[in-house]
């Protein structure tokens, strides 16, 4: 009986064991090959996805963890792309050269070069009269320059121009051509919440709340915005009960920034304690400077 015993214990723990075993590499391989997307039948998974934004600096990888359909829209085209350089023929070659022996660089890099060099060849063409007209256009905004000062850059930014609105048209047509399927439920999951941002009554409250208000126009998918929140962040701590620190996004509360004239984000508009704005600072701002103009409105630290 206790051998009987024994042997099933010993059985049960087999099953549980290698059950569990399995279930570890069913969940963890389901995880790491996740799939977010089909290119032509062609898997981008998460994993690729995470080493993809593990490449990106702050803040600019926060900006893509909120939003993540772009990132994964650019490995969607460097899919299609990679596809397209590899109906060309075999993977070139890149030498160099290192400790007296020829390597290969990045067979990928490669592909996309010799491809780029097949369709395009050439730069744009960029006629006189394009130069002369963009020159018109914009004489207000040259400083005085004459044209023939002027020329090999308008030159250049035409050509330039030019060449994104030709890879445009050719990533368009590998597109209509392709079948993409995107699973977007995932992708939802993978999404980030974005920072906190002030509404309109917290505005309104601030404005007459008695005490200096500085506000923060700006928006959470513009860099310099998003490079002054922790500094926002630490400046509100410092002079909490003495000056409200807020940040409004500009696009929930388009009205209120055109009430208040912001053209550029981020704008950062101090207010006394009467509401009325005493300075402005459009682009990003040292914290240095936001506490010195916060001092002499009379704010103590």
């Amino acid at each position: 009986m206790k051998r009987k015993t024994i042997i099933l214990i010993i059985m049960v723990g087999i099953v549980l064991l290698t059950g569990g075993f399995f279930f570890f590499l069913f969940f963890t391989g389901k995880m790491g090959e996740q799939v977010l997307a089909k290119v032509n039948g062609e898997k981008i998974t998460l994993d690729q996805f995470n080493k993809e934004i593990a490449r990106v600096e702050e803040p600019y990888r926060g900006i893509l963890s909120e939003d993540p359909g772009k990132l994964l829209d650019s490995m969607i085209v460097k899919t299609l792309i990679l596809q397209e350089a590899k109906k060309q023929g075999p993977i070139p070659t890149v030498k160099t050269y290192k400790n007296n022996t020829t390597e290969s660089l990045s067979s990928e890099a490669s592909l996309i070069a010799e491809l780029m060099k097949k369709k395009f060849p050439s730069p744009p063409e960029v006629k006189r009269e394009e130069v002369e007209a963009f020159y018109s256009t914009f004489k207000d905004q040259m400083e005085g320059k004459p044209l023939s000062q002027m020329a090999p850059m308008i030159e250049q930014f035409i050509r330039e121009t030019k060449q994104q609105e030709e890879m445009g048209r050719f990533i368009e047509d590998l597109r209509k051509t392709a079948k993409i399927e995107i699973h977007q439920d995932r992708l939802k999951k993978i999404t980030a919440i974005p920072p906190e941002s002030n509404t309109e009554e917290d505005f309104k409250k601030a404005i007459t709340g008695g005490k200096p208000v500085l506000v923060d126009f700006g928006s959470n998918s513009c860099i310099p915005c998003r490079q002054m929140r922790p500094i926002l962040k630490e400046v509100g701590k410092e002079y909490a009960g003495k000056a409200s620190v807020l940040v409004i996004d500009v696009y929930k509360y388009q009205r209120l920034a055109s009430d208040y004239g912001v053209q550029l984000i981020p704008t950062l508009i101090f207010f006394d304690s009467k509401g009325k704005e005493v300075f402005r600072h459009m682009g990003a701002m040292d914290k240095e400077k936001i506490v010195v103009k916060l001092k002499e409105m009379g704010v103590g630290s």
